[in-house]
């Protein structure tokens, strides 16, 4: 009965969805669904144990513009099967991590089987853009940075270099006003609220100065006061597009169970990308952090602010080069190197076949290499095959 419960819930989007179509021509309405079949170790450092299991999203979007004002929802319908990992204390691990938003975004896993089920509210938002405003309000994603691998600046929507789909990311509950003072510049203002109901705020002003953009940005909260740059331009007129970003964090954060220490520590990214004309597109980027962390000191604060700043080493150099073999046929490798006592290093080959508009299939995967105490070489390879269809 629960299972039945949680699954109506997520028609709730779907008639949600539905009820905009009706009211208004200008709603765009697509239902994805995006399946994995994949083989990972455990997300726990030096163990044996493999897991064999599918993952599957069903997800509504709606779109709705009318005039200046515009809205979006995105809903999810979440399935995990295979027995011996929904039995696993990694997959406790996934369960565990949340949205830090005042309210939940997610109903809770329903067991069934061999397999687990959720429904969640991906993204929900309205607002009003014209000329010289923007406004947003509710459930969205808070964009900073001009990194393309790491984003040192971003402590709202951080991308997860490392994560299976590194763009899918937990929604923030905010407010934000952005003001274009001119062509050339414009001032953002976001003010976001926490599981804890405590609150975050941003500012953000960017210009064109000369040959290049730059940006400024400060966040404070309770937990976190940030300062950073970002820079980016193109390399005369070689096609070369360059940038950069650093951030200037303090924080507090568990070094025990009971106990919290006060940080301070700079980090910054560099790189550069180029598309050559034979459908070869490369991009490059190394990232410096004056503090890194042990294995111990990330876990006990996987719900930090940071926690995509609190890196294992000091220096990393990543890259991806991805290739347009045929108009059907993707071809793309990531690559990142940590440099430490001992270095290690992260690989992604990936090749996609796009069948049509609404079909593509994808096998990948995320190779770790290195010694059992380093960075990479303490976690196994990952294995995978995707199929997406959109309509």
């Amino acid at each position: 009965m629960e299972l039945l419960l949680r699954t109506k819930k997520l028609f709730v989007f779907l008639l949600i969805g539905s009820f905009f179509t009706i009211v208004n021509a200008e709603v765009v309405t697509i239902i994805s669904n995006t399946n994995y079949t994949i083989s990972q170790g455990s997300v726990f450092p030096n163990s044996t144990k493999r897991y064999l299991y599918n993952y599957d999203r069903l997800r509504l979007q709606a779109d709705y513009h009318d005039s200046n004002f515009f809205g979006t929802l995105i809903g999810d319908g979440v399935n995990y099967f295979g027995h011996e990992y929904i039995s696993s204390t990694s997959f406790s691990y996934t369960k565990f991590l949340e949205s830090d938003t005042p309210y939940s975004t997610q109903t809770p896993y329903e067991n069934y089987y061999e397999g687990e089920i959720y429904s969640k509210l991906y993204r929900l938002y309205g607002g009003y853009e014209d000329e010289a405003n923007r406004i947003v309000v509710g459930l969205q994603n808070i964009t900073m940075g001009v990194g393309r691998i790491w984003s040192p600046t971003n402590l709202f929507n951080p991308r997860n270099t490392y994560a299976l789909e590194p763009d899918e990311t937990f929604g923030v509950s905010a407010v934000s006003y952005t003001r274009h003072i001119d062509d050339m510049s414009d001032i953002t203002i976001v003010a976001s609220q926490k599981k804890d109901f405590t609150y975050k705020y941003a500012l953000r002003y960017k210009a064109f100065l000369e040959y290049a953009d730059v940006a400024l940005n400060v966040v404070a909260s309770d937990e976190t006061k940030m300062i950073g740059y970002e820079v980016e331009a193109n390399l005369a007129d070689s096609g070369i597009e360059v940038r950069s970003e650093g951030a200037y964090i303090k924080n507090s954060l568990n070094v025990t169970l009971t106990t919290r220490e006060d940080i301070e520590f700079f980090q910054g990214i560099i790189g550069a990308d180029y598309g050559f004309e034979n459908g070869v597109t490369l991009v490059t980027e190394a990232l410096y952090s004056t503090q890194r962390f042990s294995y111990n000191q990330i876990f006990l604060n996987v719900n930090s602010e940071i926690l995509p700043n609190l890196l294992y080493s000091s220096f990393y150099f990543g890259t991806t080069l991805s290739y347009s073999m045929t108009l059907y046929l993707d071809a793309s490798l990531g690559y990142i190197e940590s440099f430490n006592t001992k270095n290690s290093r992260y690989l992604t080959p990936t090749l996609t076949y796009t069948l049509n508009d609404f079909n593509s299939f994808s096998l990948g995967a995320m190779i770790q290499n290195g010694t059992k105490d380093s960075e990479f070489g303490m976690f196994s390879n990952t294995y995978y095959f995707n199929y997406s269809l959109a309509f």
